[in-house]
C-alpha cells in the first residue's frame, strides 16, 4: 500500500522457482497506488491478468502457485541480480527484449514506444 508516484519496485526473490512472488491481487494494488513498473528476480502468476494493467511487468517466468506472506526483506536498500545493482533513485526502461538501468533520467527515441515501465527504481 506504499505510494509508488511512477517509481518502479524491484522484488528480488533470488530466482526461486517455488512460486510466484507477484500475481494479479498485488499488481492491482501497485497500480492503484501509482506504481508505473515491478520488477521480480522470481516468478509471476495471473499472466493473463498483468497483460492487461497498466503496470509493466518483468519476471523470470510464471508458476501458478501464489507465495505465503512473510515479513521478509528491506526497503530502499540495493537490490543486485543478473549481474545489475539496483539502487534507489536510479531510472528504468523496460521493453519486451530486456530492462535498462541509468543513475539518471533515460532519454528514449520517439520510436521505442513499447516501454512498459519508465520510473525511479524503489529498490
Amino acid at each position: 500500500s506504499t505510494r509508488g508516484d511512477g517509481r518502479v519496485l524491484v522484488v528480488d526473490g533470488r530466482g526461486s522457482t517455488r512460486c510466484a512472488l507477484l500475481g494479479d491481487q498485488i499488481a492491482e494494488l501497485a497500480v492503484a497506488n501509482g506504481w508505473a513498473g515491478v520488477v521480480v528476480n522470481g516468478l509471476c502468476r495471473d499472466a493473463a491478468a498483468l497483460g492487461c494493467l497498466q503496470l509493466g511487468v518483468k519476471a523470470l517466468g510464471t508458476h501458478p502457485a501464489k507465495s505465503h506472506k512473510r515479513a521478509f526483506g528491506a526497503i530502499g536498500e540495493p537490490v543486485a541480480f543478473g549481474g545489475v545493482v539496483f539502487r534507489r533513485g536510479h531510472w528504468l526502461a523496460a521493453d519486451r527484449d530486456g530492462v535498462i538501468i541509468a543513475p539518471s533520467r533515460l532519454e528514449l527515441p520517439p520510436h521505442q514506444s513499447l516501454v512498459e515501465a519508465l520510473g525511479s527504481t524503489a529498490a
